[in-house]
């Protein structure tokens, strides 16, 4: 019970306890669905399972759930195909990184190799689709068009705004489609399958994309303030990548001639030279560009809070309200 009352702002102690009870339900169908009969494949469908994670996906479905008659065999299904969905996407987000640690063990690309994650990932995209084809047709839809969002989220995030379109759109683009659609899925599967009225199922749709806008906007945020120690991240990793987030693409439209460097060093792509990452990222610590980047997380959290307004308030509702923003101040 403590470990839902740390993890989920706001939450009862009776509302933690059903919480942490269908947490496990999930993390049980999660591990039944994964063994496949062969011990290697297992294992290496099992690697990032087994190593943790937030299971913020699945909380989302449950907490959506308690907007209706609560958790059932269906909301544990829905939500444990979420959560495969988001595995699979990170055994091949791994290989087209190149990353070689994910939640703390050896990455499944670095730990096997990168033809056995991305083969992992496609079977665990397999599994998860096998639980929402039981779900039914509408939930199948639902699937199949959140997954298509996820890849062209992960095409257009190695690609500029097109012409003279507005990057910083173009970028929350992205992250609706990378990170919020798959987020979105999760709070419209709980509401659906808990008998929820329209209303409040298409309420916590947007509430749910936006929810997964602030958690990869804090990240980005966290990316550039945070110490190595703290994040378990290598800051400024975002940097040496080129990949350009919101508080980088705030510096780069800057036109004080005393961010002449930073803009120049910003507008290179991939800062792969030691000396030029570590100038890139000191100057940026210290722009106006990173609290510009914080505030505009914040006011998508409360934006997403303020969707609920129609829906009254109780228990699980006000644990919904506080989760973006305990999301957001992340970033602080």
């Amino acid at each position: 019970m403590s470990e839902a009352n740390s993890s989920i702002p706001d939450a009862t102690p009776e509302l933690a306890g059903r919480l942490i009870e269908g947490l496990a339900e999930v993390d049980a169908r999660l591990h039944q669905v994964v063994d496949v009969g062969d011990e290697f494949i297992a294992g290496a469908a099992r690697h990032l399972l087994a190593a943790g994670g937030k299971r913020f996906r699945p909380m989302l479905t449950l907490l959506a759930a308690e907007l209706g008659t609560g958790r059932n065999s269906e909301v544990v299904d829905a939500a444990a195909g979420v959560e495969l969905t988001h595995l699979a996407s990170l055994y091949h987000d791994d290989v087209m990184d190149q990353a070689t640690v994910r939640r703390g063990v050896v990455s499944a690309n670095h730990a096997y190799d990168n033809s056995t994650a991305i083969l992992v990932g496609d079977l665990l995209f397999g599994r998860a689709s096998e639980l929402v084809a039981g779900l039914g047709p509408d939930a199948v839809l639902i699937q199949a068009r959140t997954f298509v969002r996820l890849c062209i989220g992960q095409i257009n995030d190695d690609r500029q705004a097109a012409g003279d379109g507005d990057p910083i759109e173009h970028y929350l683009g992205i992250l609706a489609d990378k990170t919020g659609s798959l987020i979105a899925t999760a709070a419209r599967y709980g509401a659906m399958f808990a008998g929820c009225p329209d209303t409040t199922i298409d309420i916590l749709t947007r509430y749910g994309e936006l929810v997964g806008i602030v958690f990869q906007l804090a990240d980005d945020v966290l990316d550039i303030t945070s110490e190595a120690t703290e994040s378990g991240k290598t800051p400024g990793t975002d940097l040496r990548e080129g990949v350009a987030t919101l508080p980088v693409l705030y510096a780069r439209g800057s036109t004080d001639p005393a961010d002449q460097r930073l803009v120049e060093l910003l507008s290179r792509g991939p800062l792969t030279d030691d000396a030029e990452h570590a100038e890139a990222l000191r100057l940026l610590r210290v722009h106006p560009a990173v609290e510009q980047a914080r505030q505009h997380t914040v006011s998508v959290a409360n934006d997403a809070a303020a969707l609920l307004d129609p829906l009254g308030d109780d228990d699980a509702l006000r644990v919904l309200r506080a989760l973006p923003r305990q999301v957001a101040s992340r970033s602080a």
